[in-house]
């Protein structure tokens, strides 16, 4: 209980606003995401919500996954995170708690929460059944107002999370969560697409690291079955204008791009479809 008491209330005791950020699918026209503040704003008054986004591509998990370790990272310890993308909602997908080293992940077990929530170290899992802490009436549709909300705000007033249900040890862990890394090749997909085109790619630049790759190699590339050499930049004006190259983004992983062009439409790739890099460096 001592973690929760620093938490809330600060190393030296004083008053300290709890922080819950919120990502969903459900835009901003409806009145969702205002019915879920209103639901935390009466259990967590004291609350400091920050929505992260609200424009998730509808029912896009890998989507919000890539956005919710993207922000995440940034918020101080002890904040709780509230993610809502739920093609599943209504079905018998639990509705759990991911607790990490820094931070609190409350959402569907559909692989949401846990990209981001491995990058700080799971401690413990928990799924969401004690009926004290959710709305008296459960709607079969809306289980972020009725579940998460409700969850999200408790734990922000210091509730420990195993009050709200059991530890389970076999949450969803998605494909896209974590890439396979053999002795000479990584074998990932993209995870992202973002607004400029760039291919955004859930292998990481450790992951690199363990295959002897750096910024400066050229690296071999295989997409939708065909293979190409693109050097692994440190800046986009490394390459020509309209020219294809590699490059570590600002959230450590690897992302395909083109100089002022659409990586997307030049490679005519999606985000979900494979890349396979190999181990070979041609010159730095």
């Amino acid at each position: 209980m001592a973690w929760f008491r620093i938490r809330l209330f600060g190393e030296k005791g004083l008053p300290k606003r709890p922080i819950i950020t919120l990502l969903s699918d459900f835009g901003l026209r409806d009145s969702y995401v205002a019915e879920m503040k209103a639901v935390i704003l009466s259990i967590a008054p004291n609350a400091h919500m920050v929505d992260i986004s609200h424009e998730v591509r509808k029912f896009d998990v890998r989507m919000g996954a890539f956005l919710l370790a993207r922000a995440a990272q940034f918020f101080p310890r002890g904040t709780v995170h509230l993610a809502v993308v739920d093609p599943g909602v209504g079905t018998e997908r639990r509705p759990i708690i991911v607790e990490t080293k820094r931070s609190f992940y409350v959402g569907p077990d559909n692989g949401l929460l846990i990209l981001s929530a491995q990058k700080e170290n799971i401690e413990h899992v928990y799924v969401i059944e004690n009926r004290k802490y959710m709305l008296t009436h459960i709607s079969r549709t809306f289980h972020g107002r009725d579940i998460f909300a409700p969850a999200a705000a408790y734990l922000a007033r210091g509730v420990p999370p195993s009050n709200l249900g059991s530890e389970i040890f076999d949450p969803v862990i998605p494909q896209f969560a974590k890439p396979e890394v053999s002795g000479s090749s990584i074998r990932g997909e993209i995870i992202h697409v973002d607004d400029f085109g760039n291919l955004v790619t859930n292998i990481a630049d450790s992951d690199l690291r363990r295959l002897g790759i750096e910024e400066g190699d050229s690296l071999l590339v295989e997409l939708k079955g065909e293979k190409m050499l693109l050097r692994l930049c440190k800046a986009y004006g490394e390459v020509q204008v309209g020219m294809p190259l590699a490059i570590i983004g600002s959230c450590n992983f690897i992302e395909l791009s083109v100089n002022r062009g659409d990586a997307s439409k030049f490679f005519g790739v999606k985000d979900g479809e494979e890349i396979v890099v190999y181990k070979q460096t041609v010159g730095k």
